[in-house]
């Protein structure tokens, strides 16, 4: 129950400062990415805050033995830039940069009833669920020794 109420709290925290900061206007993310335009640096401030509040704290959370709400600290497996990793930041970027949304703001702004939420809020979900469909399949080259790997005895 407490990972819930935390993971409730961290959202609606993360929900008031989209809102407080403006992030859930769609204009101002537009703003900001019309860098040859009239760019819209506000932002950069609030990526800023962010990357300080982050690089402040961190050090701190990690002096600790685990987490207060999980039995231990994530262990990420991937930890290089691969093509997987480049094709979902591209992806993410063309949507963010033609829907003035990322998926923060996106349900954030759900609670304002605006109509282009209506389309983008279920492709960004039929997205997801693709990549998830995708990356379970097997890949074609799996079991290919050519690539490095080595057959079963």
């Amino acid at each position: 129950m407490r990972p819930n109420i935390s993971a409730f709290l961290s959202g609606l925290i993360f929900a008031l400062g989209l809102g407080l900061s403006g992030m859930t206007d769609p204009a101002n993310v537009l703003g900001f990415l019309d860098i040859a335009g009239h760019w819209d640096f506000r932002l950069a401030f609030v990526m800023g805050g962010a990357i300080a509040v982050h690089a402040a704290l961190r050090p701190l959370i990690y002096k600790r033995k685990r987490p207060l709400f999980a039995a231990k600290f994530p262990v990420f497996s991937v930890s290089r830039v691969d093509r997987k990793l480049l094709v979902g930041a591209g992806l993410f970027g063309v949507g963010w940069g033609l829907g003035g949304y990322c998926p923060g703001p996106a349900l954030t702004s759900l609670a304002t009833g605006a109509t282009q939420l209506l389309v983008f809020v279920p492709a960004m979900f039929a997205g997801m669920y693709l990549a998830q469909v995708l990356q379970a399949r097997p890949s074609v080259s799996a079991g290919s020794p050519s690539l490095g790997t080595t057959p079963a005895p």
